[in-house]
């Protein structure tokens, strides 16, 4: 890993490859260009993943290993993409399996993630911390974003290791999850509804479980100037994600709309100078320079 002179080091907590380019993609790229150490932690390989493109459906026919293997080069590439060097599987590549969908029957293999014991899990990422010395980390909220358990286990694991910095030399400072605001949402998705029929569908806001109460947003990065990179890493992602133009779509062909600003709420640590108009802070990093 080459040195960075800028002091600033963000870790970011995944689930699966594809999760980073899509809701963070803006923020890795924008940090990473201007000098900061960004760490991208994924805790699965994906492998339950569906795929989109019909020549390759075979890695998703042949078996689930496959899949994650091949995904592992997608994840290669759009960090590549985003200007990202230090990426790290938890535990190493296919240590805890992708756990499916909620109530599906892989949430009971013993090897997935969500079975994973989260201080076991919560250790390998500490290691990870003590090396790195992050002052932020990123991941999801208690609810995992849209209640995947994958995201779910990933706020926890990276919660208590957050938890296990207090008091340490290499505490972490602040710790954020991502979010959507519900007003910005719904003009995401009427501006998809407005781009025409290259989409299966279009839902409405309400249908989506992602969005979260405006009030409860702490933080608001313009990341315009890297989303055409945002764009390229999600490209990267073939199997999971179709791109058109500002556009995307995931399995279920919904669209949806690759935002150039990214939002946060802060979990722990000090909230920045608010920045207006948005009246957000408007740095992962305020109030620690």
């Amino acid at each position: 890993m080459s040195p960075h002179r800028d002091w600033r080091r963000l870790l970011l907590v995944h689930a699966h490859p594809d999760d980073e380019s899509i809701g963070t993609g803006g923020i890795m790229a924008k940090y990473a260009a201007e000098g900061a150490q960004v760490t991208l932690v994924t805790c699965t390989l994906g492998e339950l993943g569906e795929v989109i493109p019909a020549d390759l459906d075979h890695l998703r026919a042949e078996r689930a290993d496959r899949l994650g293997e091949h995904r592992i080069g997608e994840l290669a590439a759009a960090c590549a993409a985003l200007g990202v060097t230090d990426h790290r599987f938890l535990g190493g590549p296919g240590r805890w399996r992708d756990s499916g969908m909620m109530g599906t029957t892989a949430n009971d293999d013993p090897r997935c993630f969500w079975r994973a014991g989260v201080d076991e899990a919560a250790a390998a990422l500490t290691g990870v911390i003590r090396t790195v010395r992050p002052q932020v980390i990123v991941t999801y909220d208690q609810h995992g974003g849209y209640g995947h358990p994958d995201h779910i286990q990933a706020h926890r694991v990276a919660w208590r290791a957050f938890e296990r910095s207090a008091g340490e030399q290499w505490r972490v400072a602040k710790f954020y999850a991502h979010a959507v605001p519900q007003q910005v949402l719904a003009e995401a998705m009427e501006t998809v509804r407005a781009a025409g029929s290259q989409f299966g569908s279009v839902v409405a806001p309400a249908d989506l479980p992602s969005g979260v109460p405006d009030e409860n947003v702490t933080t608001e990065i313009d990341v315009t100037p890297y989303l055409e990179t945002k764009l390229a890493a999600m490209r990267a992602h073939a199997t999971q994600i179709s791109v058109y133009g500002q556009f995307f779509a995931l399995s279920n062909n919904v669209g949806q709309l690759a935002l150039g600003h990214e939002y946060f709420t802060l979990l722990a640590g000090p909230l920045g100078k608010i920045a207006w108009p948005q009246g957000r802070e408007d740095d992962l990093f305020a109030a620690l320079s």
